[in-house]
């Protein structure tokens, strides 16, 4: 795929997608949002891409934030139109059926904070600084910040957060549950890869439907949660990958993963 906007890099089993506009600090345009749209559409129907690594170009940031001048003049409707655009790309990304992690450093502000939040795992460079800063224009978040945030780090830590603006480090993410792991720049790359190859060499059906059970059960009541859960465990006993994984298990040896 070629894009004018992303960076897209295959490496069986992993897909790298780099947002590319490091002169704006790759803030979410539009047309950036199409490319999102369709490199994530495609990955997800990829019987050979097992983990997805997103991130940043440049070292000044993951994503800024949305594009200010394509805010400025909105209408209401429009404004409720983009809005439900960015959620729907952003729940692609959410529940594209493969783990994605976030690498974030520099920057990830309002929709590039939104857009970490959607992913599976988020690791953040020392250097990253995350927030939703949009009461400062006048706005509120439109990708699902307002509701993703309060799931990852609480409802009072969250609205602290959404009401100040406030921009945080990434140790202070970290320590709110916002981020999973900090490390040195250098190391941000290689160690998603390294989690991304992990997850990778297990079983893909069960990899799907551990993530779909996770953010279908996350609001149901437990009972119902716990219903949910059987069922999915029902539907991994019934794929081919189940009868190899324990088949090799009992064989003391590597499975050969088929996806079916």
């Amino acid at each position: 795929m070629s894009f004018e906007n992303l960076l897209f890099e295959i490496r069986e089993p992993l897909a790298i997608v780099t947002l590319n506009r490091p002169k704006v600090l790759n803030a979410l345009n539009r047309a950036t949002f199409t490319e999102l749209e369709t490199a994530f559409t495609e990955l997800a129907a990829s019987d050979s891409i097992r983990a997805i690594v997103l991130t940043g170009a440049g070292e000044r940031a993951f994503a800024a934030g949305a594009d200010i001048q394509e805010l400025a003049a909105l209408s209401a409707a429009e404004g409720q139109q983009l809005s439900a655009r960015g959620q729907r790309i952003f729940d692609l990304i959410e529940n594209c059926g493969k783990p994605v992690i976030a690498c974030i450093h520099g920057f990830a502000l309002g929709g590039g904070c939104e857009l970490a939040m959607a992913c599976t795992l988020r690791l953040a460079s020392e250097t990253a600084k995350l927030g939703q800063p949009e009461v400062k224009l006048g706005l509120l978040p439109g990708y699902g910040g307002s509701q993703r945030l309060p799931r990852l780090i609480g409802k009072g830590a969250a609205l602290k957060l959404l009401l100040t603006g406030e921009i945080i480090p990434a140790a202070e993410a970290h320590r709110l549950g916002l981020v999973d792991e900090v490390l040195p720049p250098a190391e941000l790359l290689p160690r998603a890869e390294q989690l991304a190859l992990a997850i990778a060499a297990n079983a893909p059906l069960a990899v799907r439907h551990t993530i779909a059970a996770v953010h279908a059960g996350y609001d149901l009541p437990l009972r119902q949660a716990l219903d949910l859960e059987a069922a999915f465990f029902g539907l991994c006993c019934a794929t081919e990958d189940q009868a190899e994984g324990t088949r090799a298990f009992l064989e003391k040896r590597p499975a050969a993963w088929k996806g079916r």
